[in-house]
């Protein structure tokens, strides 16, 4: 059943959301929302709507500035993820890790999986747990299948870091947290990754703080 006006709960939700104008509030972890399965998109926001949040959620995630933002990060449980990287990393940073330059894209009910059987594993953090990172051991290479906000097919290939980003924001539309997947001993605060663990790789911290890499 709609609402009043005709429009569904998510969409009055976004309207709200969208009145205060400027980059959206970011949830932090320990909000439900990051710890439900969120709603595939299914119309919920009509066509000019649905363009005013992807614009929402492309201005909010370079202010934060991060590389990905999903739906549930600014309180809207529905499949919806923007992604976009710069990558303006040193070429020795660029190298290990695979970090090459993203376009902006929109990701709307977008699903992953492993393409062979290779890991990598890297500090990761994320905006709604600010001021942490720890190493994520992911996939290397993923198949991603999703729609754009313009409802065309998405079918791609991504490795190196375009693949942990990939899978970092769809873990967010299914309620995971990168803390979920983390490996705990590796937790560092904003200092600690700043003077100890910025290297390339995370061997050194490896071996430091006592985990094992893929």
């Amino acid at each position: 059943m709609g609402t009043p006006s005709g429009r569904t709960p998510l969409a009055e939700r976004v309207e709200e959301l969208l009145g205060t104008g400027g980059p959206l509030p970011i949830v932090a972890a320990g909000d439900p929302v990051l710890r439900r399965v969120a709603e595939p998109f299914d119309g919920q926001l009509e066509p000019a709507l649905l363009a005013r949040f992807v614009e929402a959620l492309r201005v909010t995630m370079r202010a934060a500035p991060g590389v990905g933002l999903a739906a549930p990060q600014v309180g809207v449980g529905l499949r919806i993820a923007v992604i976009e990287d710069p990558a303006p990393v040193p070429d020795e940073v660029r190298s290990a890790r695979g970090r090459v330059p993203q376009p902006f894209r929109v990701l709307v009910n977008p699903r992953y999986e492993a393409v062979g059987d290779r890991r990598a594993a890297f500090y990761e953090g994320c905006l709604s747990v600010p001021g942490w990172q720890a190493v994520v051991a992911r996939h290397a290479e993923v198949r991603l299948t999703a729609r754009d906000e313009h409802g065309r097919a998405v079918d791609e290939v991504f490795s190196g870091w375009p693949a942990r980003i990939v899978q970092h924001e769809t873990d967010h539309l299914d309620g995971t947290l990168y803390l979920d997947r983390a490996e705990l001993r590796s937790l560092a605060g904003a200092r600690a990754m700043a003077e100890l663990w910025a290297q390339p790789t995370p061997d050194r911290a490896a071996a430091a703080l006592g985990f094992d890499l893929p």
